[in-house]
């Protein structure tokens, strides 16, 4: 008896624990439960630190854990969350099972295993009537569809995680609030449909008109927009290592910009007006890159019957007088009965150029302005012919300089890499000249252009440092008051240049390269000549100072910067002008200056 009374109350120590620990049983199966109150204990750490961005559990834990965010994953197919309704206690369950199909509605090989209905957990499966009106009339997609967040009814033999449990109210209110989020997610979707061709768009808009449809006509007011644009940034960074250039000169950097944009815009009003405006900065002509047009059509019966404004043409039925295209203004067409008037008001946009051809050669006219001269090609070699060149050529075709160059050598910096016929120079701005002096020497005298026209070469000479380019730059600044790259310029390893590489006239002393030069290049001359049965000499040749390691001192023609303020920029030529023809007959060439 004793035992029996023992084996009594351990059964039922077991009972209430199994109780307090959340097992029911129903139906002879036991499972676990959660209930509603215990969801939100102290002890629950979720609760406490809830994340900052919610993620939807894989599980059902709870109602909320049902309802599907567009930020959550897909579940996997083997997972269904699934309704139950228990007769006998008259609850319903919700939760996640482990499905053996791969899909939802399909078997292991793909095939559809037909249609899905309620089953209940009772034991009497056969039974036509249940315990709950309701339940009977639950079936697949009675509050959700069976295809929405993978949710079915079915016959349910575990749970991967403890069920929600629900009564009759709290599942109809649940069931409720899901069936109506899911008809507005419908209800928007199909609005999006059918109203998403009538959403904005930059590129063809549309505007109604109203009232002023009596005006303009029906239609409204319609823009289309196409076209193209790309913008290309860049940088050039450029690095020379040149010692004869100061150190905040070497090293040099500019942006780069390229765009192209090819536009098209039209746009109309009403039947009555319409808009064309074109852009192309790729166009062939520059009256194609830009086009605009406003136009306004009238009808059969008004008296006005066109009116384009912006890029417009006239054309004509008359021989008379022939039609204008390519005109940028307003034109009106108007008509009083029979009577029609044109009137253009315009400026015109393009050229003609006819071109006549005779023995086998054709005569073509130039219009070249004035600033187009060719720059860095052609200098003066020092002052002196520089004033002298108007006075030299006012008795063409001779020239009465009675200068006559017998010898020169033209130095330029050495970009090519190469390595014979080259020297260091020490390229200086007065050297040579009577007048015009910058640098503070003092002049002889003498009204000819010479080394000892002035006392600079005379000075410098008896200075042997200047040969040495290591220490020429702080020896002309300290101790003569010069200026780097104004006063002077050095060169290491400048480049000879051969007879063939420029053209030089002995008579008005000037120099043509066949190169344009950069504008950073440096230009120094040596050369001799005879005036008056004499023979003077401007600069060293390199057989004059046979040791490479000395610079040879030279006249300074184009320094590395170019400014207007600087002596050497009078040197260069800006009156010689490039026609882009060969071949040119003196006899029919014109010249006409405006």
């Amino acid at each position: 008896m004793k035992r029996i009374i023992c084996t009594i109350l351990l059964s039922l120590a077991t009972y209430l624990l199994l109780c307090a620990a959340g097992i029911a049983v129903s139906s002879g199966t036991p499972y676990f439960f959660i209930a509603r109150a215990h969801a939100h204990e102290d002890n629950d750490t979720t609760t406490k630190q809830k994340p900052r961005y919610p993620v939807r559990r894989t599980t059902t834990e709870d109602t909320k854990d049902v309802r599907h965010r567009s930020s959550d994953l897909k579940n996997p197919d083997n997972l269904q969350t699934e309704v139950t309704y228990d007769e006998k206690d008259n609850t319903y369950n919700v939760g996640t099972t482990l499905s053996k199909q791969g899909k939802k509605g399909e078997d292991k090989k793909g095939k559809k295993t037909g249609s899905t209905t309620q089953k209940t957990s009772s034991k009497k499966s056969d039974s036509k009537s249940t315990t709950d009106k309701h339940a009977t009339n639950v079936k697949l997609g009675s509050f959700l569809p069976a295809n929405a967040n993978g949710m079915s009814m079915g016959t349910v033999t575990s749970y991967l995680a403890p069920p929600v449990v629900m009564d009759l109210d709290e599942y109809m209110n649940w069931s409720l609030k899901q069936s109506m989020r899911q008809y507005y997610r419908q209800r928007n979707q199909e609005l999006l449909e059918t109203q998403g061709k009538n959403k904005f768009d930059f590129t063809d808009m549309r505007f109604s008109l109203g009232p002023a449809e009596k005006i303009f006509g029906p239609g409204g007011v319609q823009v289309k927009t196409q076209g193209s644009a790309e913008l290309k940034i860049g940088g050039n960074m450029k690095s020379t290592e040149n010692p004869t250039l100061a150190a905040s000169r070497r090293n040099s950097f500019a942006l780069d910009f390229d765009m192209k944009i090819n536009l098209t815009v039209n746009a109309k009003v009403g039947d009555k007006v319409n808009m064309n405006m074109n852009y192309n900065s790729d166009a062939t002509f520059d009256y194609d890159a830009q086009n605009l047009k406003l136009k306004y059509e009238g009808k059969e019966d008004e008296i006005i019957k066109l009116v384009e404004a912006g890029n417009v043409s006239m054309p004509s039925n008359m021989s008379l007088v022939p039609g204008v295209s390519s005109l940028f203004g307003l034109r009106t067409d108007v008509q009083f009965g029979k009577l029609k008037l044109q009137t253009v008001f315009a400026q015109k946009n393009s050229a003609t150029k006819s071109v006549s051809g005779s023995g086998g050669s054709n005569t073509t006219s130039y219009e070249i302005s004035i600033t187009d001269y060719e720059e860095n090609r052609h200098f003066y070699l020092s002052h002196y012919f520089r004033d002298s060149y108007d006075k030299n050529m006012s008795t063409l075709p001779t020239i009465a300089s009675g200068v006559t160059i017998k010898r020169i050598e033209v130095w330029v910096t050495n970009k090519t890499g190469t390595t014979t016929n080259t020297r260091n120079i020490l390229a200086l701005t007065d050297l040579g000249e009577p007048r015009n002096i910058h640098g503070g020497w003092q002049g002889t005298g003498e009204n000819i252009t010479y080394n000892h026209a002035n006392t600079e070469y005379a000075t410098l000479l008896a200075n042997a440092d200047v040969r040495d380019l290591s220490k020429a730059g702080n020896v002309l600044e300290s101790q003569y008051g010069l200026t780097g790259s104004v006063d002077f310029d050095k060169l290491q390893s400048a480049r000879l240049l051969s007879s063939s590489e420029y053209h030089l006239n002995a008579e008005l002393g000037t120099l043509t390269l066949n190169t344009t030069l950069q504008p950073d290049d440096i230009l120094a001359v040596a050369y001799e000549y005879t005036y008056g049965a004499k023979t003077y000499q401007v600069g060293e040749f390199s057989t004059d100072v046979t040791s490479t390691d000395q610079a040879l001192m030279l006249k300074l023609i184009k320094g590395s910067v170019n400014s207007p303020s600087l002596p050497t920029w009078r040197l260069m030529m800006r009156n010689v002008y490039s026609l882009g023809a060969s071949s040119l007959q003196k006899e029919k060439f014109r010249l006409d200056i405006k």
